[in-house]
């Protein structure tokens, strides 16, 4: 099963580089800005990162390219939690294009819940934000398919 689609952008002419198709560099933009989308989605958009001073970081990411992207396409950023726990997501993105089979990119990015201002740091989700966690992918959702090079994994700390 694809990914909650949580944003869509056409493709900016600018974003082409000299092979005439997206930029590498502009998967990442728009999985970026999917990113800003899942927040508002589960509760962490900006009323929340005001009164809490909490937001997302994101810590690691890895990227697969798989198929080129046109100009004048539509890219949909699907969302998919692949694990979480009381201060990380370990979320996954499918990069597709509007209209076709099939997906063009993944990403999977480990995002830290973190507190900005005096008392910086890791701050545990608190219990609205944990159950939209909970609830984001559905009950349909199945495991998230998106292809892997490497194991980015939630590594317990003590």
């Amino acid at each position: 099963m694809a990914a909650r689609i949580v944003y869509r952008t056409p493709v900016q002419p600018d974003w082409i580089d000299y092979n005439q198709h997206l930029n590498d560099a502009y998967y990442v933009v728009a999985m970026s800005r999917g990113c800003d989308a899942f927040m508002d989605a589960v509760g962490i958009d900006a009323a929340y990162r005001a009164s809490t001073q909490c937001t997302l970081y994101s810590l690691e990411s890895h990227t697969h390219w798989l198929r080129e992207v046109k100009f004048g396409e539509t890219l949909e950023i699907g969302a998919h939690i692949i694990g979480l726990d009381n201060k990380r997501i370990h979320l996954g993105f499918e990069v597709r294009v509007a209209g076709k089979d099939g997906v063009a990119a993944t990403g999977e990015f480990m995002l830290l819940h973190y507190r900005q201002g005096e008392n910086a740091g890791a701050a545990t989700f608190p219990d609205h934000i944990k159950a939209a966690l909970s609830a984001f992918n559905g009950p349909e959702a199945g495991e998230w398919a998106g292809p892997g090079s490497r194991v980015l994994t939630l590594v317990k700390r003590a």
